[in-house]
């Protein structure tokens, strides 16, 4: 702190101004030790002359008064105002807007400036999206569509790291959008200067309704696979009817819901669940507001509210298109295969690709065939082959379905990583681990711990360990011990029920509410064919269970996640068994099972191009980034590509940007993209390698709502700044109260400042109250007549 304090001048006058004063004090007892007055009278003036005498006697030490104070112009002052939209509210009761009473504080002529400006340099600044220097107050226009509070205050920190800074007068109504919780744990730390901070506004409730946070979430639920969760949040309604809707781009109604608004500060939750229309980039708004006021949005002029700039809110749904092609692979034809091809038949996002195994590979024995014949007679007479295109004694027959040429799967099940990895998904049906080579079993661990592909197993009679599956790679990837069973199935039929992880899980179900699948799950018949497992490993989820007739329980679907993919096992060999009792016009459940599984084994496989849109919501005003992720057919990063991005806006303009090598990954390539307006954004990114060839292409969206976040509160939040002035050193301030915080600064902690000293003894006043006691003392002599 900055105080006075006194200092003698001259203390080799000490002793003398001692000897002097005692002579001189001696010298009055002396005289006013008798007389005839009263001892009062006598008393006043001993004291009135030794005053006098002691003044002078001082003045021989020379006083001196010694100080700091901040030497003028030396120290920066910071004002940082606040020039974001959400400065035009009005508050309740209030003759003006915040604006206006921010523009009415920063005026040039204003009092507390001027005195600021004597002894500091003083830098006004202004911040809405990024910060900027504010020349006079009529700049401020509350025109910003986002408040980069923190932003600003890193910005001035950094600018000003090296140069004495007194303080930061944050003039703002707090509504930050680039805060996060670590750079408020963090403002301590951060170098920042002490911040002032005065709260424009005031806590008086304002009627406002506003779309508060929104999350969208997909699942493998087919009837309603994306649920778009919304929080509506409103001031001034409570016990009001709150309309909330739900629109396409093109402002079609697609559903609404009726909430009533809480009496407290709870948000009401509403939940739309549904099916878009079309796979991809999707966009959606989002709408609320009072059941009596629905017409504020076609006449905004008659809006009730404090603003309709919260009411509304665009969601981004990307629902990945396909085609997603699934290989099938099984050791036999069988029931199961027939009700999965016909489950997917009707869905043009999956193909499902299969390889039958209809017979086995059999020993070569030369008195199998003809004399001198090598190949499988069970192929005699189907057109003129080559010797080597025909099967062999020694290799299995096989067929395939599904394919998309004549070339795919002609071998067999694939050898090399670029065949398998073209495909989403593998389902392994009733085949055993024999049927693969040791490189093939290895490769498909790959391709679900590398590549990111799913895998499942059905339960088969030569399947799991039956299947002779144990120590092989496979064994690593499923959720299952593949250990015999330590006590054999009872006889009779199994029934299916979910477990509690199963009824959390979308895909596993399929009604919409618990009472319809609990009567699902009774109606089912009992499955005859289980091929048993000992133990689930840790990690795995059980999602249903079967008992038998003697009340043991086993697991009948199991999953778990797997390096960059996921594997599931299916012990049941006869789900096919399901659809039997179906009566016609009945939903063909077994049908609707499949769609949803083979939904979720490929939702999260990633493609070889992957496009990525960072919105950077920590740091408004900043370009999008666009990210794509770029890997070539073995599902390695692909380096050296040329990377084409196409931005298309709300307008319909388009914009070319070429993708940038960088990142810490290889194979990423970003392009930065600044958005002018609010609405929806399509961005594609194509893809081609350095031999020119096409290495695909990808689509990705987003949508900018700044008003959104910048309005959604209107109240001034004052813990906020209140959090960021005690963190930083310094306090908070009223606003109709900034002459009296200026004329405290010098009180303050300041980095540079001076020392004064000023003369006590050589004033007129020390002379004349010297001179005042010693006519008084004589005045008072003569009054009662004394010598």
């Amino acid at each position: 702190m900055i105080a006075a304090s006194v200092i003698w001048g001259s203390l080799a006058w000490a002793w003398p101004a001692v000897l002097l004063a005692a002579a001189a004090f001696a010298a009055l007892l002396w005289g006013y030790g008798g007389g005839p007055v009263s001892p009062l009278v006598r008393s006043a003036g001993f004291a009135l002359k030794a005053l006098g005498i002691a003044a002078l006697g001082v003045c021989l030490l020379e006083p001196l008064s010694s100080g700091t104070r901040p030497r003028p112009g030396a120290n920066l002052f910071v004002v940082l105002a606040d020039d974001s939209q959400s400065l035009t509210i009005r508050d309740s009761g209030a003759s003006q807007g915040r604006a206006e009473t921010l523009r009415r504080l920063l005026d040039d002529k204003a009092p507390w400036l001027v005195r600021l400006g004597q002894d500091f340099d003083v830098r006004k600044y202004r911040f809405a999206e990024r910060l900027s220097r504010l020349e006079n107050a009529g700049e401020l226009a509350a025109a910003g569509t986002a408040s980069a509070l923190a932003g600003s205050l890193d910005t001035i920190a950094r600018r000003f790291r090296d140069r004495p800074v007194a303080g930061v007068l944050l003039l703002s109504d707090g509504s930050a959008t680039d805060l996060a919780d670590a750079w408020l744990s963090g403002v301590s730390r951060s170098g920042l200067p002490p911040v002032y901070a005065a709260v424009l506004g005031s806590e008086r409730p304002i009627k406002d309704v506003r779309v508060g946070q929104v999350a969208v979430s997909q699942t493998g639920f087919e009837e309603a696979p994306v649920t778009i969760r919304a929080e509506i949040e409103a001031d001034g309604y409570q016990g009001r009817r709150l309309v909330v809707q739900l629109l396409d781009l093109a402002g079609k109604l697609l559903e609404q819901q009726t909430v009533t608004a809480a009496e407290t500060a709870e948000p009401q939750v509403v939940r739309f669940r549904f099916r878009p229309e079309k796979p991809g980039v999707n966009f959606y708004e989002l709408r609320a507001g009072a059941e009596s006021e629905l017409a504020q949005f076609d006449a905004p002029g008659r809006s009730l509210e404090a603003t309709l700039a919260n009411n509304t809110r665009l969601v981004t749904v990307d629902r990945p298109a396909g085609p997603y092609r699934v290989l099938y692979v099984s050791g036999r034809p069988n029931w199961e295969f027939k009700f999965l091809r016909r489950a997917v038949a009707g869905d043009d996002q999956v193909q499902l690709v299969a390889l039958l195994r209809i017979a086995k590979r059999e020993p070569k024995f030369s008195f199998l065939g003809r004399q001198g014949e090598s190949t499988n007679p069970l192929y005699r007479g189907f057109g003129d082959q080559d010797k080597e295109e025909k099967e062999q004694y020694d290799q299995p027959v096989v067929v395939r379905l599904g394919t998309r040429d004549e070339i795919e799967l002609r071998d067999g099940f694939p050898k090399k990583a670029d065949l398998l990895y073209g495909y989403h998904a593998v389902i392994l049906d009733d085949v055993e681990a024999a049927f693969f080579t040791a490189d093939q079993l290895l490769l498909l661990e790959k391709f679900v711990s590398r590549r990111g592909g799913g895998l499942m197993m059905l339960g088969g009679a030569e399947s799991l360990a039956e299947g002779g599956y144990r120590r092989t790679p496979i064994d690593q990837l499923l959720p299952v011990y593949l250990d015999a069973p330590k006590s054999p199935p009872a006889a009779g039929g199994y029934r299916l029920a979910l477990t509690r992880e199963g009824w959390l899980q979308p895909w596993v179900r399929r009604r919409q509410t618990e009472e319809e699948e609990r009567g699902r799950l009774a109606a089912m018949p009992p499955f005859e064919t289980l091929n048993r497992v000992a133990n689930i490993k840790p990690g795995a989820s059980v999602l249903a269970e079967v008992t038998d007739s003697a009340g043991n329980r086993c697991a009948a679907l199991a999953a778990q996640r797997f390096g960059a993919g996921r594997t599931a096992a299916l012990v049941l060999g006869d789900f096919w068994r399901w659809t039997l009792r179906r009566k016609p016009g009945e939903e063909d459940d077994l049908a609707k099972a499949w769609r949803q599984t083979i939904r979720w084994l490929v939702a999260d496989v990633p493609q070889r191009v992957q496009l990525d849109v960072d919105r950077r919501k920590d740091r408004p005003g900043a370009p999008v980034e666009i990210v794509a992720s770029v890997r070539d057919a073995e599902f390695e990063p692909m380096e050296g590509a040329r990377v084409e991005f196409r931005v298309i806006t709300p307008d319909g303009h388009e914009h070319a940007l070429r993708g940038q090598a960088g990142g810490e990954e290889p194979g990423t390539y970003t392009a930065g993209y600044l958005p002018a307006s609010r609405g929806a954004y399509r961005v594609t990114a194509s893809v081609a390698a350095a031999d020119g060839q096409s290495g695909g292409e990808a689509a990705a969206g987003w949508t900018e709502d700044p008003a959104a976040e910048e309005f959604r509160r209107l109240a001034p939040n004052a813990a906020l700044l209140e959090q960021i002035a005690e963190q930083s050193g310094g306090e908070m301030i009223d606003p109709e109260r900034l002459e009296e915080f200026v004329a405290g600064l010098p009180n303050r902690k300041i980095p540079v400042t001076e020392r004064w000293v000023y003369p006590l003894w050589h004033q007129p006043l020390v002379l004349l109250f010297a001179m005042l006691c010693l006519t008084a003392e004589w005045g008072l002599r003569r009054y009662k007549g004394l010598p």
